[in-house]
């Protein structure tokens, strides 16, 4: 875990390590929300990313008769 300074102008530099390990790249837009008294960033990734990703994932299960 690292410790950010925010800046005069609200700004912060993310560290290396959470860079890296979210393949972030120079540019990219991030979606800012305040949760439960944090800030939390999200990589905003194009929706096409996302195929494929749930790939193997058990798609059977009980359903009521009239969601047949």
């Amino acid at each position: 875990m690292e410790t950010v300074t925010v800046s005069p102008k609200y700004q912060v530099v993310l560290p290396k390590a959470a860079r890296n390990a979210l393949g972030l790249k120079v540019g990219q837009k991030m979606i800012v929300f305040a949760y439960d008294q944090r800030i939390v960033l999200v990589p905003d990734r194009p929706i096409q990313e996302a195929r494929g990703s749930l790939k193997g994932m058990d798609t059977t299960i009980e359903r009521e008769e009239d969601r047949l």
